[in-house]
């Protein structure tokens, strides 16, 4: 009985917290104001590209369809295989705002996304670099927007978190979760007052920065090797001293990470457990995770079996509803979908999963590989 009350307790501690930073969290992440009819600074859009004929032309298109906004946009096209130079090739002959910047061979130590970034990056003309991904899809005030987002906020980088298309089971189930782990787990307020590199976050898959603080603290030559620019490039810029900041994308962007359940596994393996950086903070955030997110349902689907002690139905019914609160409150903020929302719980345990997987393939140097490239553990 006293084991059954101390762990529906724990339980509905565990899913308070971030239950309660999520509460707090909503009315400071939010997407950049609309921009002034005045043109915004200029902006070089970087594109790294790699076998993404059919992403790059809806992508580039996006882009060119912005306003309010002096625009280069320059494309990596990565060794592809496949017809994306001659796509953007096409599309550059009929609209010179558009550059393609064609790859030699793979440096060693560098993955190949953070290799194209860097010299696409060396290759801009304008103050503001937006570094983009070819599955990202902007709206037609995107960049003028978050132009104005970047002078006002005083950062020197920030991140965009677009809304995420979601279509195989995979992707329903995990997905959402990055708003989630984002709001839940992320004191915003903090955050903004203090460059810690511990409190850094973003979304690799849209970044601002400013051209001069981008060089200084040494770009992603500096984390040549990172998988996940989207944790790694904000902190090396708080680091070297500057400030990041974080905003909700979801009516700016749009984009489709994976568009397999064997894309979402091999994406998330890549770096699941970085955020937590040792295996004593990977230990505490599982505990923290399973023990508000999941241990509440287990406790009551037990107690079909097994009654519980009233004390420990209810705060074990508290703490499902505070698991799932989060999630309801997503679910049109962040058009996700009611089938993930629904089956959080399962989410939560399949993350944590892969959270661990990555962390002992890296241990036992196993490779992980991504774009039909294979890069070392060490």
């Amino acid at each position: 009985m006293i084991v059954a009350i101390f762990l529906a307790l724990l339980s509905f501690v565990s899913a308070a917290i971030p239950a309660l930073l999520f509460l707090r969290n909503r009315s400071l992440y939010t997407a950049p104001p609309v921009s002034p009819s005045n043109l915004s600074a200029p902006c070089s859009v970087l594109i790294p590209a790699r076998n993404e004929e059919d992403n790059i032309g809806p992508a580039l298109q996006s882009v060119l369809h912005n306003r309010q906004t002096l625009l280069e946009v320059l494309v990596f096209d990565d060794q592809s295989t496949d017809a994306t130079a001659a796509v953007v090739q096409e599309m550059a002959r009929l609209d010179d705002r558009i550059r393609l910047v064609r790859s030699s061979a793979l440096p060693g130590g560098w993955c190949g996304k953070q290799y194209a970034c860097h010299v696409l990056s060396e290759t801009a003309r304008f103050p503001c670099l937006v570094f983009m991904d070819a599955d990202v899809r902007l709206s037609q005030d995107a960049l003028a927007r978050m132009r104005g987002y970047l002078q006002q906020s005083g950062a020197a980088l920030i991140s965009g978190f677009p809304a995420q298309e979601t279509c195989t089971f995979s992707e329903r189930l995990l997905i959402p979760l990055i708003h989630f782990v984002l709001l839940g787990f992320l004191p915003l307020r903090r955050m903004r007052s203090s460059n810690q590199p511990a409190l850094a976050a973003g979304c690799g898959q849209l970044f601002l920065a400013q051209r001069e603080a981008y060089r200084q603290c040494g770009g992603h030559r500096a984390i040549s090797a990172s998988l996940h620019d989207g944790l790694s490039l904000p902190r090396l810029f708080r680091t070297a001293g500057f400030m990041t900041d974080v905003f909700d994308a979801t009516d700016l962007a749009e984009c489709r990470m994976y568009r397999s359940n064997a894309e979402v596994w091999r994406g998330l393996s890549r770096s699941a457990h970085l955020g937590h950086g040792s295996l004593l903070l990977l230990g505490f955030a599982t505990a923290l995770l399973w023990g508000g997110q999941v241990l509440p349902f287990v406790l009551l689907a037990s107690g079909i079996f097994r009654s519980l002690p009233a004390p420990a139905t209810t705060l074990a019914g508290l703490a499902v509803v505070l698991a799932y609160l989060p999630r309801a409150l997503g679910l049109k903020k962040f058009r996700q979908n009611l089938l993930g929302a629904f089956l959080h719980p399962v989410g939560v345990s399949a993350l944590l999963f892969i959270q661990w997987f990555a962390f002992f393939r890296e241990q036992f140097g196993i490779a992980r590989y991504w774009k039909e490239r294979a890069y070392s553990a060490r």
